[in-house]
């Protein structure tokens, strides 16, 4: 799909893109200076590059196998952080250690939003996993900007796994000079990063030495293995070695990137609450060229500026009032060369966030009782609700949809608590996350593409209407087959049809749009005229990619008491199951040709023993003649008043018959309508003369025979939603059951939606465990507001 016609959506959908310069908009009409046009041709790429992002609320971070993981999706666009409905299809995977998919599913979006869930295999291995999602056209940015998010799972019929012998270093260390190298006698900020080899973040201390061993800095971690430290390197410093004290008393030994001659040197700092500085000096032997500082936020302009070099240091001062929430690219050229970039976070206010008010009934709640839940907003708003209990395996605090959005998705790898950079706005928070900003050198484009005008590439379209189900037409050398006819077929009483015609790669692809659940899938060409070619499905979900997720914590006795609860809560239901509960989803059952000409009912007529007969007998639309290479259909065109030449697309439930002596054959007392269209019709870039199209009574083919070519497949489409469900007690027999109720998930509500100023009321029901039980609710609004609240509860038997 070229970007026009993704534009000309956009509009259709009411989206709009706009890039600012500060206050003014950029534009084209006249010849633009050097800082200008630089403007111009990034608006200009971002314009053509739309970002779309997905959010997945999980009902809870850490699982027992055998339980169920229940998630909601928010598709927004890149920019705004509004609901993007691009794209009607989320795929949702659950990745092991190695990156291999345990999991997965294709989720439907609908106005922006899905829901689905997983239920994790009772054989699931001990670990930490990561949830992962993204569309169709998120495939285009690539792994490291999907949805990712580490969860625990614990099988309690499997020995807690002890951190097995790696290859390579107990820890990584690594450092990050500001604006992206250190420079020979230019002081700068180094940042730096300290994990063990699973991934976790380590607190450390340590030094900086020159090559003689002189110490010339010294340096500690603030939050999260991350920290800073000021260093002037000098020629006579030779290479800088850190040495670092890890907990337990270990030393390692790390290099830091080699002192570049020449260059920039780059040093951002709060002057103010208002104001940004943005200081550069720079060491060059070739004639001072004109700086340029160009600041945006989520590929829009926020700030271009241009400064020159006065003894080698030029100052920006930039008004934190054009900044937008969340992180900014500040990106130094000289001339139109990029020299040195840096990202900062600007915290969002109160008021650029959406303010959810949540409370209880009460605060202590007895076991098996109700408990009442009011949730409120300022605006109208979507939001999702869960209610779990916090015990030693669920500690981990995963991003909420603000802190992931406006942070986590624009960084490289996992964020250890996110949402901290936004709840706290202590002066060591404002360190800590600049020190985040200073480990990070990340974006989406290159500025060469970008300064060459260069147009994004694009090998995966949005799914604008639904599921693009994709395969591969290939030649028995296994060359891809060009100019193919391939027929799809989901069989059934609402049967689906589509044809395609393979391109120059053998792709083949269809569109099915609101197809749900597990269906039979035919996937074939016409072996009349095309015998020796196979075809293929292709997977939609990407292979690999992306980081891993942290490795588990050392086994300590503190989560003795939870593994033991969960250990009887998983064995209460394997031996308790629930039925699932399915939501209803849409279902057409209209056929794909509309409606039919002639319509039959078999069992109104007179039945024949042979589907010659009933052909020949009472269906005047079509003719059956018979010929040397056996029996062909001719529909009669009546509107035009002539007889189609070809034989007709010819369905049994929606599979295209190509050998009508086999379908004549075929017994006609399991045959119980038949519809005609008597015009040609056009499926893909095919023209058939007419359907006929016949219907057994169950919609199963009836024992009719498959092409032995064709691809047969149980297929699962998008996923069927299912309903949470928790027992209720209503009544006093019912809190006096003798079934246990160990339920560690005490509430899921994916579709709390929210009026203006009016609390909705929600309510559950507590189980038999006591503890502590956290209620969270998250969601945004129609214009891109993000919020969230959370509270906690503590349920505790009566005395």
């Amino acid at each position: 799909m070229r970007f026009s016609s993704i534009s000309r959506l956009l509009k259709a959908s009411g989206f709009a893109l706009v890039l600012h310069l500060g206050a003014a908009a950029l534009g084209y009409a006249q010849p633009a200076d050097p800082i200008t046009d630089l403007s111009q041709r990034f608006q200009q790429y971002s314009r053509q590059a739309l970002t779309e992002q997905l959010y997945l609320h999980l009902d809870r971070p850490a699982y027992v196998a055998g339980e169920t993981l229940w998630f909601k999706a928010y598709a927004v666009d890149g920019t705004y952080h509004r609901p993007l409905s691009l794209s009607k299809v989320a795929y949702v995977e659950v990745l092991d250690a190695a990156q291999r998919p345990v999991l997965q599913a294709k989720i439907g979006l609908v106005q922006a939003m899905g829901q689905g869930s997983f239920e994790l295999p009772a054989e699931l291995a001990t670990g930490r996993y990561v949830v992962r999602a993204y569309t169709n056209w998120m495939k285009n940015a690539g792994p490291d900007f999907y949805f990712q998010c580490p969860i625990t799972v614990v099988n309690t019929q499997q020995a807690w796994p002890t951190t097995a012998p790696m290859a390579g270093p107990a820890y990584d260390v690594q450092f990050f000079p500001e604006g992206g190298q250190l420079v020979q006698d230019l002081q700068g900020r180094v940042g730096f990063k300290i994990t063990d080899r699973q991934g976790r973040s380590v607190a450390a201390s340590g030094t900086v030495a020159t090559a003689s061993g002189a110490t010339v800095a010294t340096f500690q971690t603030l939050r999260n293995g991350l920290g800073s430290f000021l260093l002037t390197p000098s020629a006579a410093g030779g290479a800088y070695t850190a040495t670092v004290r890890l907990p337990g008393g270990a030393v390692i030994t790390s290099k830091l990137p080699a002192v570049a001659e020449q260059g920039f040197a780059l040093r951002v700092t709060d002057k103010s609450h208002t104001e940004l500085s943005v200081a550069v000096q720079a060491k060059q032997t070739r004639p001072a060229e004109p700086l340029r500082l160009l600041a945006h936020t989520d590929q829009q302009v926020a700030v271009a500026a241009e400064a020159n070099l006065l003894n080698g240091r030029a100052t920006f001062t930039i008004n934190k009032r054009q900044l937008r929430p969340g992180i900014t690219h500040l990106t130094l050229f000289s001339g139109r060369q990029p020299v040195a970039e840096r990202l900062y976070f600007r915290r969002p206010t109160p008021s650029q966030l959406l303010a959810v008010q949540g409370s209880a009934s009460t605060q202590v709640a007895g076991l098996r009782s109700q408990v009442q839940l009011k949730v409120s907003t300022a605006r109208p708003a979507a939001l999702s609700l869960a209610v779990y209990r916090l015990d030693s395996l669920a500690t981990s605090t995963p991003a909420d949809i603000s802190s992931y959005l406006l942070l986590a998705a624009d960084l490289r790898g996992f964020i250890e608590d996110a949402g901290y950079y936004l709840r706290d706005s202590s002066a060591v928070a404002d360190q800590a996350a600049d020190n985040l900003m200073l480990t990070q050198g990340w974006r989406r484009f290159r500025w060469d593409d970008v300064l060459a005008g260069k147009v994004p590439a694009v090998a995966y379209p949005p799914e604008v209407n639904g599921y693009l189900l994709q395969g591969r037409v290939r030649q028995s050398t296994g060359a891809p087959a060009p100019g193919i006819p391939a027929y799809l077929s989901l069989p059934g009483h609402s049967f689906w049809f589509s044809s395609a015609t393979s391109h120059a790669d053998g792709l083949v692809q269809y569109e099915l749009p609101q197809a749900y659940g597990l269906r039979k899938l035919v996937l074939q060409t016409n072996p009349a005229l095309d015998s020796t070619v196979r075809v293929e499905l292709l997977s939609p979900f990407t292979v690999g990619g992306g980081p891993a997720a942290p490795g588990l914590p050392p086994l300590t006795r503190r989560w003795a008491t939870s593994l033991n609860e969960r250990l009887l809560q998983a064995q209460v239901q394997q031996a308790f199951p629930t039925s699932p509960r399915y939501t209803a989803v849409p279902l057409d059952t209209v056929a794909f040709y509309g409606r039919a000409t002639e319509h039959y009912r078999l069992d109104d007529y007179t039945r024949f023993p042979t589907l010659e007969d009933v052909m020949r007998e009472y269906v005047p639309g079509v003719l059956v003649r018979k010929r040397k290479d056996g029996f062909h259909f001719l529909v009669t065109d009546r509107l035009r008043h002539l007889i189609l030449q070809e034989n007709p697309l010819t369905l049994l439930d929606g599979l295209p018959v190509f050998d009508l002596n086999q379908l004549l054959a075929f017994d006609p007392l399991k045959i119980k309508t038949l519809d005609v269209v008597d015009s040609r019709y056009l499926s893909g870039q095919q023209m058939f003369e007419g359907v006929v199209s016949f219907r057994t009574y169950k919609g199963d083919l009836a024992g009719y025979p498959l092409n032995s070519r064709a691809l047969l497949e149980e297929y699962e489409l998008l996923q069927v939603p299912r309903e949470f469900y928790a027992p209720r007690y209503d009544t006093e027999a019912l809190r006096r059951s003798r079934l246990p109720d160990l339920r560690n998930l005490l509430y899921w509500n994916p579709a709390v939606n929210l009026t203006a100023n009016n609390p909705q009321t929600l309510d559950f029901f507590t189980s038999d465990q006591a503890g502590r039980y956290l209620v969270v609710a998250q969601g945004m609004t129609p214009d891109g507001h993000l919020g969230s609240t959370s509270f906690a509860i503590e349920v505790k038997p009566a005395l």
